[in-house]
């Protein structure tokens, strides 16, 4: 999973919820935020540039079989739009995202929140978090 500011924190909060448990006990998911090594992000950053923060992490980490989830409320994050390009094929790429933006367009399934703001947009995102972990929650325990 990977997003920026508000988008990492939903990351974050759904890598935990997988790993972890949301309402039933359940094995846990192999789930990675790609925001969550502060070494990564800045050594990559300084060597290289932050458009490539998540895509150099895709193309080391994610293989074929594995879902890649990009959050973007605008979905015009470059580093995200990025990763998505680097996933190699056999990769489902996920967007989470507003209405709009080129993110859609380089992922195989979009889940586009209605919302004209930005806090309007991640309420939403964090509902459809949570309602994805409450049916993989059913539907694995």
């Amino acid at each position: 999973m990977c997003g920026n500011g508000g988008s990492a924190a939903d990351a974050q909060h759904f890598v935990a919820e997988l790993v972890g448990r949301f309402s039933r006990e359940r094995e846990p998911f192999a789930a990675i935020a790609l925001t969550a090594n502060t070494s990564v992000l800045t050594a990559v950053s300084n060597d290289y540039e932050f458009a490539e923060v998540f895509a150099r992490q895709v193309r080391a980490l994610v293989r074929p079989g594995d879902v890649l989830v990009g959050i973007s409320t605008s979905g015009r994050s470059e580093n995200v739009i990025r990763a998505m390009h680097a996933a190699r094929p056999g990769t489902t790429r996920i967007a989470i995202t507003g209405t709009g933006g080129p993110l859609a367009a380089s992922a195989d399934l979009v889940l586009a929140a209605p919302g004209k703001t930005t806090p309007e947009v991640q309420a939403a995102h964090g509902a459809l978090i949570h309602a994805i972990c409450l049916v993989v929650d059913q539907l694995m325990s």
